[in-house]
């Protein structure tokens, strides 16, 4: 009889171990989420002083190449120059570039900076190169040019 009532107790406790795990990771998986949401980086937007300041800034000599890299990717690169010619220094520019297909929806939309402090800002009247790498581009990539919009810009 003993033998009996050590498998009743044993039945019992597995479906509350089951449940107590569960209970657990649910909790560790919305701790996580929570964690995320919270420090994620906010997106980047225009704000009203750089929405006017946008016409003081010129992108040029933007180019399209695609190459192979050593490991067999394609790689589509976009090079150019942006120019400041407003009285402001820039310490940071960021663009989205748009890729189509050809039935013009969109492939592929990423941000990506082409001023930044590592690059040593934009100072009035100056113009830098940038050059953008894309990899992993679409099949169905209608081979464009992207549209390049400038999504935020911050001053030194």
């Amino acid at each position: 009889m003993d033998s009996k009532a050590i498998s009743k107790s044993s039945s019992i406790g597995v479906p509350a171990y089951v449940g107590l795990a569960v209970l657990l990771i649910a909790g560790f998986v919305y701790g996580y989420v929570r964690y995320v949401n919270e420090t994620a980086p906010k997106p980047l937007e225009l704000t009203p002083e750089a929405k006017a300041y946008i016409t003081h800034l010129k992108l040029a000599d933007v180019t399209m190449q695609a190459y192979e890299s050593y490991v067999g990717a394609r790689v589509v690169e976009i090079t150019g120059k942006i120019a400041n010619d407003g009285p402001r220094a820039i310490s940071s520019v960021v663009v989205t570039c748009v890729f189509y297909d050809g039935l013009s929806q969109v492939v592929l939309r990423q941000k990506v900076p082409i001023v930044s402090a590592r690059t040593g800002g934009l100072k009035p009247q100056e113009a830098k190169p940038f050059r953008l790498p894309f990899d992993g581009l679409s099949d169905n990539w209608n081979r464009q040019m992207p549209q390049l919009v400038i999504a935020s810009i911050e001053f030194s």
